[in-house]
């Protein structure tokens, strides 16, 4: 894929991302934070620029669809900007309609765009649901812990498959996670306080929607470009699985947090976090050729299961 065609489709991603116009201060610092953490990944594109651009309007949406060099980005573009607005479960009446225009613009067919919609939506419900099923784990630390460990392998070999749904998957399956920390503690919580668990860490649902899809894009991992499928599983040298370290660092996070009582406030819930993270890349490391095994043998299917409750989260 040409520098040119990467560009366009980023910025179409920081435009849904910027849809709803209720991005705070913390949510646009974030986003600037992950065009920064993905300019190592493609010294051809000033991505913080690219950022800048599109926060400043000066590189608008038509002139990023206009540079896209045939349909299968066009299509790719709509898919990437649809699971950037669902993210996190929800798309407001402002998405809607940037999704609406964003279709149109593109010369997509309703057909065409239901066919998108239709492979994320079980994904997006997933999320948005008001209900979270019992992840199974127990209260034993070293149970709780081979838990946590389950799920990042899990969600370290999502990232690697290029179909959107996998990326999509992720977040609920870190939803599920937490609950089950929680619930191993005595504490049940339903999905909204989850979700604002996960924000207080520092974990923005969207924003992080944002950068698996900038790796998987600047790596070349892509499910769906003119046409054609790419190859099941990306490899480390791109950069990918870093949702392993997220979740790992997130689990370990929640299972202080609910250990606690629950008495971090949010400073320090984001610096525990962030002193999570370094040694959590570096068992993604080790870790890896477990990561692309399990990447070998998942399907939609599942996946779904497992957020469901009907399929264990494990590590074969």
């Amino acid at each position: 894929m040409r520098a040119e065609d990467q560009k366009a489709i980023l910025a179409i991603a920081l435009h849904a991302a910027f849809a709803d116009g209720a991005k705070d201060d913390h949510e646009r610092e974030e986003v600037r934070r992950i065009a920064e953490s993905l300019a190592s990944a493609s010294p051809a594109i000033d991505l913080r620029a690219l950022y800048q651009d599109v926060l400043l309007k000066r590189f608008g949406l038509d002139q990023a669809i206009a540079a896209l060099s045939d349909d299968g980005l066009r299509h790719y573009a709509y898919e990437m900007a649809l699971c950037v607005c669902e993210a996190d479960g929800q798309t407001t009446t402002a998405e809607r309609r940037f999704l609406d225009q964003l279709k149109a613009s593109l010369g997509l067919g309703n057909d065409q765009a239901r066919k998108i919609e239709r492979e994320v939506d079980p994904f997006v419900a997933a999320t948005a649901t008001g209900t979270v099923t019992p992840s199974g784990a127990g209260s034993d630390n070293a149970e709780l812990d081979q838990s946590i460990l389950n799920y990042a392998l899990l969600n370290g070999a999502l990232e690697l498959l290029p179909q959107s749904w996998a990326s999509m998957a992720i977040i609920p399956l870190q939803i599920k996670m937490v609950y089950g920390i929680g619930q191993a503690h005595g504490v049940a919580l339903d999905q909204g306080h989850i979700k604002e668990f996960i924000a207080a860490a520092g974990v923005g649902l969207t924003s992080q929607y944002l950068e698996q899809f900038g790796r998987k894009l600047l790596g070349g991992l892509l499910g769906k470009v003119a046409g054609k499928t790419a190859g099941k599983i990306g490899r480390a040298a791109t950069g990918m699985a870093f949702s392993f370290a997220t979740t790992y660092a997130l689990g370990h996070l929640a299972k202080r947090y609910y250990a606690g009582g629950r008495q971090m406030n949010g400073d320090l819930l984001r610096e525990t976090y962030q002193s999570l993270l370094g040694p959590a890349r570096e068992l993604q490391t080790r870790y890896l050729p477990q990561i692309e095994q399990k990447a070998a043998t998942l399907d939609a299917g599942q996946v779904m299961a497992m957020i469901r409750g009907r399929q264990g989260v494990r590590h074969d």
